[in-house]
């Protein structure tokens, strides 16, 4: 091989690339398709949220800001106990700190923060990015459903756990 050869096919490989057309997707004419696993912003399901603080206890970059009062409610039963619960009062996450780590999504034992595609939420004033639990939760419904199980796969405990209640309350529901 001679010392030359090396040259002439990166410039053959440059020439090859400077005849193709350039294809450029136009960004807000063209939407990009994303991974179905991309990481946007974080939403939120605050239903299942029970101020256990354990995602701003875990964020590296406390950029989770969380307020809750306690809220005493009544006995269920008479001679029972009242009960209290945390109440949410707010929930914001300051997406100009944020990394992006996905360390409060994993930590959330109650499955209330999850991953949504959303990323178009630029703006001019850094202070904009801090977003309130209505912003969180309008990006939680553009959340992707989960991937289907695996057809062979084993039914989950809690499924199956279910239908097995579903089906006997089914047959006491028969009888005479």
């Amino acid at each position: 091989m001679s010392l030359g050869s090396g040259l002439a096919k990166g410039l053959a490989i440059t020439l090859r690339t400077m005849t193709r057309r350039a294809v450029t997707a136009q960004y807000p004419e063209t939407q990009p398709e994303l991974p179905p696993r991309s990481r946007g912003v974080i939403g939120l399901f605050e239903e299942n949220c029970t101020v256990c603080m354990l995602c701003a206890r875990e964020c590296p970059d406390w950029c989770i800001y969380i307020d809750s009062h306690k809220e005493t409610l009544p006995a269920a039963a008479p001679g029972g106990r009242e009960r209290s619960r945390n109440v949410l009062d707010r929930f914001a996450i300051d997406f100009s700190l944020c990394m992006y780590c996905g360390i409060c999504v994993e930590v959330c034992p109650f499955d209330a923060l999850f991953w949504s595609p959303e990323f178009e939420y630029a703006t001019t004033d850094i202070r904009e990015l801090t977003h309130e639990r209505d912003t969180l939760r309008a990006w939680m419904w553009t959340v992707p459903e989960p991937p289907p199980l695996d057809p062979a796969g084993e039914e989950p405990k809690e499924i199956a756990a279910a239908r097995k209640a579903a089906e006997k309350q089914a047959g006491s529901g028969d009888a005479p």
